[in-house]
């Protein structure tokens, strides 16, 4: 079945690609500014090399889009969504927090997600209607119901200091109310992170679809919900997402609309 051959691909070019992107981080990387605080590396540029590289060897039929700008055009309805270097800010500082990102979806509706993080060497998968999985082990959400016992994560735009649509209002409305809130730097990562249980919700804004593509099925398919800002379904054409363990959703949609 197709499905096998595009869930083999994707497992070995988040593997070979963080590969990489660990054996960069032993030498001088170079950076480029795409924005003024918006970076790329040499590193982005050949993980994304060696991603499509092997979805166009394996499978030439499908579409690819990715971070850095490469582009394949196919006609089965299947399209790649690539995040070669998730964190791309930390991993130019040598902070040991990034990820691959991978998520595949046919006649658009998302059927596989992969993120594997090579620090840790937790490879995230999740199938349309199989679950989600770390190293073989199963997601759940956690079950978390107050926001007084959450840990939250969310993420800032690369022009936070040039626009009003910051985060910062709603970081700071979370702080007053969930145990606490994180900001590592990999949206892909928090999204699987919210599916192991590991954080109790997640939200940004101004994210593209190679950001959220493979973690927001993983979360969907740990038990997980996931919405825009205002409640209603999330596509990835929408740079703005909430994901949840279930429980917490409602209350952080209500502190997202400023009615508490």
């Amino acid at each position: 079945m197709e499905i096998d051959t595009i869930r083999e691909v994707a497992l070995r070019a988040a593997k070979e690609a963080g590969a990489i992107l660990c054996q960069g981080l032993e030498h001088r990387r170079t950076i480029e500014f795409k924005g003024v605080k918006n970076l790329v590396t040499d590193m982005d540029r050949r993980s994304e090399k060696v991603i499509a590289d092997l979805v166009r060897y394996a499978l030439p039929h499908h579409s690819v889009v990715c971070e850095e700008g490469t582009r394949l055009e196919g006609d089965s309805g299947y399209r790649w969504f690539v995040d070669p270097l998730d964190g791309t800010t930390n991993y130019a500082h040598g902070y040991p927090c990034f990820s691959v990102s991978i998520g595949v979806e046919k006649d658009g509706a998302l059927i596989l997600g992969v993120v594997y993080d090579p620090n840790l060497e937790e490879l995230f998968m999740a199938e349309r209607g199989a679950g989600a999985f770390v190293n073989g082990k199963r997601l759940q959400v956690s079950a978390i119901c107050a926001m007084s016992d959450a840990l939250l994560a969310t993420g800032f735009p690369n022009d936070v200091a040039g626009t009003a649509q910051n985060n910062l209002d709603y970081f700071v409305r979370f702080m007053n109310r969930a145990q606490g809130v994180r900001r590592p730097g990999s949206a892909a990562l928090d999204l699987c992170y919210v599916a192991a249980g590991r954080f109790d919700g997640f939200w940004e804004l101004k994210l593209y679809p190679w950001d959220m593509a493979a973690g927001s099925l993983m979360v969907t398919e740990a038990g997980g919900r996931v919405t825009d800002l205002r409640g209603g379904p999330h596509n990835l054409s929408n740079p703005q997402i909430v994901a949840s363990n279930g429980p917490l959703h409602d209350e952080m949609l209500r502190v997202l609309a400023m009615e508490i």
